[in-house]
C-alpha cells in the first residue's frame, strides 16, 4: 500500500503534464502580478503574487480575505520539485552527462529566486555633493530614533523598528534609561493644523499639541509613501516627560533633558548604519543633444573604510553599479537640481547563483550537443563501413 502511493506521488511529480500546467500557472502569475502594479506598486504586487504561497483577495463585506490562487512561490517549489524528479529519471552515465548539468543548472537558478526572496534587502542612499553618508534607507519601513546629542561631536542613536510601535505598550529603549510608552500607533496618518473646536490632541509636549492627526488607508504605490505616526510617553526613572507626536511627516526636531542628556525624538525611515562612508564628489546628468531625454547619470563618490584603511573613488553610472562589502549600489535617481544622487542599494546573499546557473546551463548544453553528434557521426561512419 505505501509502495503503491509512494509510487503515484513519485510518477505525480516526475509527469511532463505537472511542468505544462505549472509553466501555464506562473506565465498567469506574471500577467496578474503585472496588472497589481497600478494599484499596488512594484514591490506590493511582487510579494502578493510571486513571493508568497498563496494569493489572497479581500472580497468587501467579509472580514477576512480567501485564497484565490496559488502564488509564485508555491508554483516555484512545485517547479523545483518537478525537476529535481525528472532530473532523478535520467539515466546516470556519461551519455546524460549535459543533461544533467542542465537540469542542475535549472535547480540553481531556481534556488537563487527562493534566497533572493527571502533574504534579500533593498535599502537606498540619498547623498547629495559634498555630502558624507554612512548609512542606507529603507524604501518602506521606519523607526523611530532616540538621538543622544549631548555630545557636540558624536550622536548615540537607538531606534525602535515600527514592527515593535505597532504592538503598542511600554518599549525599554536598551543603552538608555528611557522606556517608551506608547498611546497609540498609526502604520499611515494624515497631518494637519488643529482648528478650533476640534478634540484636543493626546500629545501634551513638542509640537503634538497644535498638530490634528487622522488615520489614512495604507498606500504602496511606488511614489507614495505612508506617514507612520505615533503618540509616545518617554518615562526614566519615575518622570514622565510628556505625550509626544513623532511622524514621518514631521521635520522639526523634538527634544527632552534628562539627567543632563540631549534626547531627540524622530520617526523617520529605518536606517542600517555602515562600517565605512560615502562622500559624493561629483554627480553628472548627460541628456542627448537638443532633448531632455537622459543619457546617463553618473556618481563619482569616494570611499573610506577605516577597518580596512582604505580610501578610494568610484564611478557609479547606469548599468555599472559598484558591488562592495556585500552591497550592489545602483545609479537609480536624482534630484535637487542634479546636487543630489539617490544610490538603490541591494543586498542578496544569492547574487552569484543565477550566473552560476548560466554557466552550468551552457556548459550542459554544449556537452549534451557534442555528444548526440558525436554519436550521429559514429552512425554515419558505421553505416558507410557496412
Amino acid at each position: 500500500m505505501i509502495k503503491t502511493i509512494a509510487s503515484r506521488v513519485w510518477a505525480f511529480f516526475r509527469s511532463f503534464q505537472l511542468t505544462i500546467v505549472l509553466l501555464a500557472l506562473l506565465m498567469c502569475l506574471v500577467v496578474l502580478c503585472t496588472l497589481a502594479q497600478v494599484e499596488m506598486g512594484t514591490q506590493g504586487a511582487v510579494n502578493a503574487y510571486m513571493r508568497s504561497f498563496v494569493v489572497w483577495h479581500q472580497f468587501s463585506g467579509l472580514p477576512f480575505p480567501l485564497p484565490m490562487f496559488p502564488g509564485g512561490a508555491l508554483v516555484g517549489l512545485l517547479l523545483t520539485l518537478n525537476l529535481i524528479a525528472k532530473t532523478l529519471d535520467i539515466k546516470l552515465s556519461w551519455g546524460k552527462a549535459g543533461m544533467w548539468l542542465v537540469h542542475f543548472g535549472l535547480v540553481v537558478l531556481f534556488a537563487g529566486e527562493f534566497v533572493a526572496g527571502m533574504m534579500q534587502v533593498d535599502t537606498n542612499m540619498s547623498i547629495e555633493v559634498g555630502q558624507t553618508v554612512n548609512f542606507v534607507q529603507s524604501y518602506k519601513n521606519t523607526e523611530l530614533a532616540l538621538i543622544d546629542v549631548t555630545d557636540p561631536t558624536w550622536d548615540e542613536v537607538y531606534s525602535v523598528p515600527d514592527t515593535l510601535l505597532a504592538r503598542g505598550g511600554s518599549i525599554a529603549v536598551p543603552g538608555t534609561p528611557i522606556t517608551l510608552k506608547v498611546k497609540r500607533y498609526f502604520p499611515n496618518a494624515e497631518l494637519s493644523n488643529r482648528a478650533e473646536g476640534t478634540p484636543p490632541s493626546m500629545a501634551t509636549a513638542g509640537i503634538g499639541p497644535s498638530v490634528s492627526v487622522v488615520e489614512q488607508p495604507l498606500v504602496s504605490a511606488d511614489n507614495e509613501m505612508n506617514q507612520a505616526s505615533a503618540f509616545v510617553e518617554p518615562v526614566a526613572a519615575g518622570h514622565s516627560y510628556g505625550v509626544w507626536l513623532v511622524s514621518v511627516g514631521l521635520g522639526a526636531p523634538q527634544s527632552f533633558i534628562h539627567e543632563g542628556h540631549n534626547y531627540v525624538l524622530s520617526m523617520r525611515l529605518r536606517r542600517q548604519y555602515l562600517p565605512y562612508a560615502f562622500t559624493l564628489k561629483q554627480f553628472r546628468h548627460d541628456v542627448y543633444p537638443g532633448t531632455d531625454i537622459p543619457k546617463n547619470f553618473s556618481s563619482l563618490v569616494q570611499i573610506t573604510n577605516p577597518s580596512r584603511h582604505e580610501s578610494r573613488e568610484a564611478l557609479i553610472y547606469m548599468n555599472q553599479p559598484l558591488r562592495y562589502e556585500g552591497k550592489t549600489f545602483y545609479q537609480a535617481s536624482f534630484g535637487k537640481n542634479d546636487t543630489l544622487s539617490v544610490l538603490s542599494v541591494v543586498e542578496n546573499p544569492g547574487w552569484l547563483l543565477p550566473y552560476v546557473s548560466c554557466v552550468l546551463v551552457a556548459i550542459g548544453l554544449l556537452a549534451h550537443f557534442a555528444i548526440v553528434l558525436r554519436r550521429s557521426l559514429k552512425r554515419r561512419q558505421d553505416k558507410k563501413e557496412g
